[in-house]
């Protein structure tokens, strides 16, 4: 069985993926303000190819609408999917424009 938790102290933190109790894999990320910025998604090993990253990216885009957050999408796994499905994400994906 799978669970995800959100933790945060201060502004820096990790969305945590847990499969029967141990850790299999987080994403790295802070708030500041609005913004939501994820840095680094990481999966361990031996939960690799069971769809554990996009469990974490599901988490982390449902966390940042429940909370009025756009996303800093800095984590290529991230960035990849946000360029992959814009549709999906748009609502959510922080562009900076010059």
């Amino acid at each position: 069985m799978e669970r995800t938790e959100v933790v945060l102290g201060n502004v820096r933190g990790e969305i945590q993926l847990f499969s029967d109790d141990n850790k299999a894999g987080k994403m790295d990320i802070s708030v500041i303000g609005n913004k939501l910025t994820v840095y680094h998604t990481e999966v361990n090993p031996e939960y690799e190819g069971r769809g554990f990253a996009k469990i974490l990216l599901e988490k982390l885009v449902s966390y940042a609408r429940e909370h009025d957050l756009m996303i800093v999408p800095l984590c290529p796994y991230v960035h990849a999917q946000f360029k992959r499905h814009p549709e999906e994400y748009n609502d959510v994906w922080f562009k900076e424009t010059l």
